[in-house]
């Protein structure tokens, strides 16, 4: 039997409604929506006073399974099909006699102005507008206009819709530009049971007098968890809310019948704000052998962690679900904006919400773990945060660590998962003949870390990398003598200020186009000058220029470490501009035949890579490369004599022999900080 119409236009067919409905016979038909569903909207905006009007009502148990609850005994249904008309009036005229069921073309309808409290429509006017075509349109104006007619000032239209998003578009256009208060719930599922995949909205439209002049559009969303509306500032951002929630449908209803092949990710928005709260990273494990209690787990990522490359990369994450032994490991990533209570608040946060990305085949009522690193949530403190011109929103955030260490991180907010800059923070020691009191009522908040920054120690990996470069300098001492330094990029300042500190003849002159992050380097990072330590505000591609204008053959080292500020080169570090040729002709012009150009390459477009490769070969003779182990950065190493090169070895050598003289007394060296080992990968290329 052929129920389906041969072509969109047929659902406004009074013809098909009632070829439908004769070949269907008494079996009521549900588009979607079932009153159980439904019942907790519908109740919000229907008395039993309302007189009610159904338009399109077909052979739809709605309107019986209302009245038969007492939500509401008047109740008119209308429909263009003579035949469904006859078969309602049939099933229900003895046994509900305050409800009526009338043979009317919704387009043309005979009741009078304002007569109607309520205008219920389940799916007739998804079935209206099938497409965009303009007579399509004038229908659909015209039902609207004739549901604003019939309707009492302060009385609802409650539409029932899958919400795509022509639909609701023209829905919301219409009846917001009248005036009219427009609200969309969307409808809690019954799980497995439900027809389709799709969530179900209702729309609210509540009439208004329409105010002469431009009055504020009032559009809110409830989204199915929380009864608390949402207000829109945009049709458009309504209609986006709505994309949003049907895609997580979609997401659930995938992930809940087959394994993830790629991790998925997504974000949870905080109900108040609308703002991220969470970022979820679902990971499923092939090679997990399921068992009734290795199904599914959360996992909590401490605050200021989840930069790490076992919680920030794909491969990490793998990682992490493998080591764990679940099937699926659901990740869960704080933001820093918001406040957590502590892992109880946010378990009982999270557990409805992230049973609806369970994996096929957990047992019912299976209890899922959450679990975490030392099991709290971390400790994250935003000490600062501003606005550049050139790099933008910035944050300075103290962070837990392993153990008992707090870091200081710089991050931008355009790719808030890098660590800009980061320097371990040191707790703050006694003043000479002051003592430490022996009781203290009140004891440091966990949330509280030390002040003091540990200029001795380089978080960065690729940082350790680029000062055992140095090791590449010609001349038979093992510590330069007076060597003269240029770095581009001042970040934090931790690279300029290692190399001050421990080659104390060094002098070093530093670039930096952004003002601000001097400022930030100064002010929160323990960054100072000197007579050996100058910051020059500048393009770094100017300040190469003038230097290869002015004065060639000065330098004997220069180092990059500058972040691009385009986010769509697949090239983050340095800019495209900074590996052009005719610069790097100008790089090799101010640095001394025995000196080293130091590169921190970071680029994950592999043919863009090629050619930056390509382009260093044909400009520096000479070139290593030293890949930072679990990140996308390769360090550089560039000479602009073939005669300086040395086997591993003998680099090996060197290094050692820098670091033994590097370790002065007096002062600090971190012992997981070792030269050689830096240099053991590299490579010549």
């Amino acid at each position: 039997m052929e129920l389906l119409p041969r072509s969109p236009g047929e659902f406004g067919s009074a013809r098909y409604w009632d070829r439908f409905f004769r070949q269907r016979g008494q079996r009521p038909f549900e588009w979607y929506g079932a009153f159980p569903e439904l019942c907790p909207v519908l109740h919000k905006y229907m008395r039993p006073r309302d007189k009610v009007l159904v338009v399109g009502c077909g052979n739809s148990e709605l309107s019986e399974q209302m009245y038969d609850v007492g939500m509401c005994e008047d109740i008119i249904n209308i429909d263009i099909s003579d035949a469904v008309i006859r078969q309602m009036q049939e099933r229900s005229g003895s046994r509900r006699p305050k409800m009526s069921y009338l043979l009317m073309d919704m387009l043309q309808m005979d009741f009078p102005d304002a007569h109607f409290q309520v205008v219920l429509d389940k799916g007739t006017l998804d079935a209206l507008l099938t497409d965009e075509e303009e007579a399509t349109i004038a229908k659909v104006d015209q039902m609207f206009a004739e549901i604003s007619r019939v309707l009492q000032v302060g009385g609802r239209y409650v539409c029932v819709s899958l919400a795509q998003a022509h639909v609701l578009k023209k829905a919301v256009e219409y009846f917001s530009q009248e005036g009219w208060v427009v609200r969309v719930h969307q409808v809690a599922s019954n799980g497995d049971k439900q027809q389709f995949v799709l969530p179900v909205f209702v729309y609210v439209m509540t009439k208004f007098r329409k105010i002469p002049g431009s009055a504020p559009q009032i559009l809110e969303i409830c989204p199915e968890e929380q009864d608390k509306p949402m207000r829109m500032e945009s049709v458009e951002r309504l209609v986006a809310a709505v994309k949003d929630r049907q895609h997580y449908a979609l997401l659930c209803r995938q992930i809940s019948k087959t394994p993830c092949r790629e991790q998925v990710s997504l974000d949870l928005c905080d109900k108040e704000s609308g703002k991220p709260r969470y970022t979820l990273h679902v990971v499923d494990s092939p090679s997990v052998k399921p068992s009734r209690d290795n199904h599914f787990a959360i996992f909590i990522i401490p605050q200021g962690r989840e930069t790490e490359w076992l919680f920030g990369t794909e491969e990490g994450r793998r990682q992490l679900a493998a080591s764990a032994g679940f099937g699926r490991l659901l990740t869960v990533a704080l933001h820093r904006e918001q406040h957590y209570e502590g892992m109880a608040s946010i378990q009982a946060e999270l557990s409805a919400k992230v049973m609806e990305l369970a994996p096929p085949g957990l047992p019912a009522r299976q209890q899922v773990p959450f679990l975490s690193v030392g099991g709290d949530i971390g400790v994250r403190t935003v000490r600062h945060c501003d606005t550049s011109p050139l790099s933008g929103e910035y944050v300075v955030e103290d962070v837990k660590g392993d153990g008992s260490c707090y870091f200081r991180r710089l991050i931008f907010l355009r790719n808030r998962n890098v660590v800009q800059s980061e320097a371990r923070l040191l707790a703050p020691t006694p003043l000479p003949g002051q003592k430490k009191r022996r009781k203290d009522k009140k004891k440091p908040s966990p949330a509280e870390p030390p002040v003091a920054i540990d200029k001795s120690y380089l978080c960065c990996e690729h940082h350790k990398a680029m000062v055992a470069g140095l090791c590449l300098l010609g001349g038979p001492d093992a510590l330069p003598g007076e060597l003269a330094v240029l770095v581009v990029g001042l970040g934090g300042g931790s690279l300029p200020l290692f190399v001050h500190d421990y080659f104390s003849q060094a002098r070093v002159a530093v670039v930096e186009i952004d003002p601000s992050m001097l400022e930030v380097a100064t002010h929160w990072f323990g960054f100072s000058q000197g007579d050996r330590m100058q910051v020059h505000v500048s393009d770094g591609l100017d300040y190469v220029a003038k230097l290869a204008a002015e004065a060639p053959a000065q330098y004997d080292a220069i180092m990059f470490d500058v972040d691009s500020k385009d986010l769509m080169v697949g090239m983050s570090c340095p800019p495209p501009a900074f590996v052009e040729k005719p610069f790097l002709q100008k790089v090799k012009s101010i640095l001394k035949p025995e000196g080293v150009f130091v590169l921190n390459l970071v680029c994950r477009d592999t043919r863009l890579k090629e050619s930056v490769l390509a382009t260093l070969r044909d400009v520096f003779p000479l070139l290593y490369a030293r890949c930072i182990e679990g990140e996308v950065n390769e360090i550089l190493f560039c000479q602009p004599s073939p005669e300086g090169r040395r086997d591993p070895a003998e680099l090996g050598a060197r290094a050692r022999a820098l670091e033994g003289a590097l370790r002065q007394p007096g002062q600090s060296w971190d012992s997981s900080y070792v030269l050689a080992d830096m240099l053991q990968a590299v490579h010549i290329l």
